[in-house]
């Protein structure tokens, strides 16, 4: 079975994009497997002079988790027309170590916007070489107005967005990736 590491970009505890995470789990049913990561919160900050083996606890376990996924599941807010520091943040700690090379990823931008962030973090990915496809990229704006507290999408466009994009990133992403 195909193992997904879901990465939160908010630090939220009762966020947008946790009720979309949510859906996307319910929209998958027994074809994947999930595992969350706790909180990109808990990652201490990047510094080139401290990426270094052996690395931090929390950033070891952090790449331990990236490096027994299959996949990678990223959905995240945009603050102040950019991606979360704390989501970044992640994301700098796997240059060095090339934890996302050549792993296919789904990336979901939920916010009231998002254009910024989601086209700010498909350029990080292709820089850190991850594998996301056109197909497995989806931007919700308005983001809440489209979920409900139970987890459920409940905007038909944007259920049938994450279900098509669920659809290519289980199949075989790197057939159409951007590498």
């Amino acid at each position: 079975m195909t193992h997904i590491l879901v990465i939160n970009g908010s630090t939220r505890a009762a966020s947008t994009n946790g009720l979309f995470i949510k859906a996307i789990v319910k929209l998958t049913g027994d074809r994947a497997h999930f595992t969350l990561y706790p909180s990109v919160a808990d990652l201490p900050p990047f510094n080139p002079d401290l990426d270094m083996e052996p690395a931090a606890a929390e950033v070891a376990n952090f790449r331990a988790m990236l490096a027994s996924s299959d996949r990678v599941l990223i959905c995240t807010p945009e603050y102040a027309m950019g991606v979360p520091g704390t989501l970044k943040n992640a994301l700098d700690w796997t240059v060095s170590s090339a934890d996302f090379r050549l792993k296919p990823v789904m990336l979901v931008t939920a916010s009231l916007s998002g254009e910024k962030a989601h086209a700010s973090l498909l350029e990080t990915l292709k820089v850190i070489e991850a594998v996301v496809a056109p197909e497995t990229s989806v931007l919700v704006q308005f983001a809440r107005t489209k979920v409900n507290a139970e987890g459920l999408i409940t905007d038909p466009e944007t259920r049938n967005a994450i279900g098509n994009a669920l659809d290519s990133f289980l199949g075989d992403p790197c057939a159409s990736s951007n590498l």
